[in-house]
C-alpha cells in the first residue's frame, strides 16, 4: 500500500509539472475501438532533442496510420527517468518502448522487464549489420554475460566522450594547437595547462585553467591508459589496488592537489567544471557527441574550439570512454510487432538518422547509429560545411574504431549486473582530490566495499 501510495504522488508530481506530453490522444487500453493498436513511449530528451524524436514517432505512426492509432509519447528529462521508471516498473505499468543502458540490461531481462528483439527482427526480416557492432554488443545477453547472445535492445545512438580545447585561449597564448592525431603525453599536458592557468584580472585568484575534469566522466580515460582497470577480465573481482591504477588516480589528483592546472574541489562546488568550460575560463574539457550542437552555438559557447585527445600515461595510447542507450520493449506489451517495428525505426532508418545526425538539418545531436552512413554522408557533411561540426571530427571516430594512439571502452559497469559498486568508489573521490585522505588509504577503504557490493549483484541474477 505504502509503495502504491508512493506512486500515485510521483505521478501526480511528474504530471503537475508537465514532464509528460503526447502524440496523439492518450489511451490507457492497447488498442482503439476501430481494432487499432495504441502504443506508450517513455523517453529521456533534452529540450533541443525532443521536437526531433518527436517528430519521428509522428511520421511513424502516419506512415501506420492503417494499423496503429494512438502513439503517446511520455518525455522527462534524464535526472527524473530512472524513478519515474521505477515507479512504472513498481506498479506492473511498463511503457511499450523505454529505454535501458547496458548496465541494467541483464538485470532488465532477469526480472522479466523487457522482451527479447532477436526472434522479431526475424520476423520483419530485417538485418542489423549495417549497425555499429560493439555498440549493438552492448544490448546482447546469453542468460549469463552481457556482450553475446540474443539482441534486447537497439542503440538509439553511439556516443564517445572526446576531449575538447578553446582555440581563442591557444590563439591568445600563442600556443599550437593539439595534435588531433599525437595526444599529449601526460607531462607535456601539464606544461601546457600550466601557460594558461593564471590570474587574468590580477585580483590575486586564479580565474583561469588549464583544465577541469568531472570525476565521474573524465578519470576512467586515466586509468585506462595506465593499463589498469576497475574489474577484472571477467567483471567478477574489483582489481582498484593494483599498482597501476593506484598509479594513474594519483597522476589524476595531481593535477588539483600539486600541478594546480584545475578549479579545486570547492571552487568546482560553487561553479561546476561543465560551467566554467562554456566561460571559457579552461582551455580543455570535455566533449560528447551529444554536446556538440551546444557548443557550435554562439549563445552557448562563444568560442571557437575543435576536438583532440585525452594525454597518455604509460600504454602511450589515448581513451576515452564509449556511450550508448537502447531501444526496448516491455517483456508485457500487447502489441509487441508494432512496438519491434517502432524500435527498429527509431534506431536504423536512414532519413531519421540523417535527421539526429544533422545530414539535413545542420545541427546534430547525436551520430548516425548506421555505419556506412556515418563515415560517408555524415563525414561528408562535415567538410562540406552544411553540418555545423568541429573541423577534427575524426577523432570521434579513432576512439570509436580504435587506431594505435587511441581508442574507446566501454566502462566496466556496462558488463555488471548493477552499478552500484561503481558509485561506492565515486561517491568519496573528492575526498582524494581536496587532499582529505591519500589514494593508497581511500582504496582500502573503499575496495572491499566495492567487492561485497558487485558480489550481491552477481548472486542477485544466479
Amino acid at each position: 500500500m505504502k509503495h502504491k501510495k508512493a506512486l500515485a504522488l510521483l505521478l501526480a508530481l511528474v504530471m503537475a509539472l508537465g514532464l509528460f506530453t503526447a502524440c496523439g490522444s492518450s489511451s490507457s487500453d492497447g488498442a482503439t475501438a476501430d481494432g487499432k493498436k495504441n502504443l506508450k513511449v517513455f523517453l529521456f530528451l533534452n529540450d533541443h532533442e525532443a521536437p526531433i524524436y518527436k517528430g519521428m514517432i509522428q511520421k511513424f505512426q502516419e506512415a501506420h496510420a492503417d494499423t496503429i492509432g494512438n502513439i503517446d509519447v511520455q518525455v522527462t528529462t534524464r535526472d527524473e527517468y530512472d524513478t519515474t521508471l521505477t515507479g512504472m516498473m513498481t506498479a506492473g505499468d511498463l511503457p511499450d518502448v523505454f529505454y535501458v543502458g547496458p548496465s541494467a540490461l541483464s538485470q532488465y531481462v532477469e526480472n522479466g522487464y523487457i522482451e527479447d528483439l532477436t526472434p522479431y527482427l526475424a520476423k520483419m526480416g530485417v538485418s542489423t549489420d549495417g549497425l555499429m557492432q560493439e555498440i549493438l554488443n552492448s544490448y546482447r545477453y546469453d542468460g549469463e554475460s552481457a556482450g553475446s547472445g540474443d539482441v534486447y535492445a537497439l542503440p538509439k545512438d553511439a556516443s564517445v566522450f572526446a576531449y575538447a580545447y578553446n582555440k581563442d585561449l591557444f590563439d591568445k597564448e600563442g600556443i599550437p594547437y593539439p595534435d588531433p592525431q599525437d595526444p599529449y603525453t601526460y607531462d607535456e599536458f601539464v606544461e601546457v595547462c600550466k601557460k594558461f592557468t593564471k590570474d587574468t584580472d590580477n585580483d590575486g585568484a586564479i580565474d583561469q585553467w588549464g583544465a577541469g575534469f568531472a570525476n565521474a566522466f573524465m578519470l576512467y580515460q586515466f586509468i585506462w591508459s595506465n593499463g589498469a582497470s576497475f574489474t577484472s577480465d571477467d567483471y567478477k573481482t574489483i582489481t582498484i589496488d593494483t599498482p597501476e591504477f593506484k598509479e594513474a588516480l594519483q597522476k589524476y589528483v595531481d593535477l588539483t592537489l600539486v600541478h594546480q592546472i584545475t578549479p579545486t574541489v570547492e571552487q568546482d562546488a560553487s561553479l561546476g567544471v561543465y560551467q566554467r568550460w562554456l566561460a571559457g575560463q579552461e582551455a580543455f574539457y570535455a566533449c560528447g557527441t551529444w554536446d556538440v550542437a551546444a557548443f557550435m552555438d554562439p549563445e552557448t559557447f562563444p568560442f571557437n574550439w575543435d576536438l583532440c585527445l585525452y594525454p597518455t600515461l604509460s600504454t602511450g595510447k589515448s581513451y576515452t570512454w564509449l556511450g550508448t542507450v537502447g531501444y526496448c520493449m516491455s517483456a508485457k506489451s500487447p502489441n509487441k510487432d508494432e512496438a519491434a517495428e517502432l524500435i527498429y525505426y527509431l534506431s536504423t532508418d536512414p532519413d531519421g538518422q540523417r535527421e539526429v545526425s544533422g545530414i539535413t538539418t545542420g545541427n546534430s545531436i547525436q551520430i548516425p547509429n548506421i555505419i556506412d552512413l556515418a563515415e560517408g554522408e555524415f563525414k561528408d557533411a562535415v567538410a562540406a560545411g552544411t553540418l555545423k561540426y568541429p573541423s577534427n571530427v575524426d577523432v570521434i571516430f579513432d576512439y570509436m574504431n580504435g587506431t594505435d594512439y587511441c581508442a574507446g571502452r566501454f566502462e566496466e559497469l556496462n558488463y555488471t549486473p548493477n552499478s552500484e559498486w561503481h558509485t561506492i568508489f565515486f561517491d568519496g573521490l573528492d575526498r582524494v582530490k581536496n587532499g582529505s585522505i591519500s589514494v593508497d588509504d581511500y582504496i582500502a577503504e573503499v575496495q572491499p566495499q566495492m567487492q561485497e557490493s558487485l558480489n550481491e549483484a552477481w548472486d542477485s541474477i544466479s
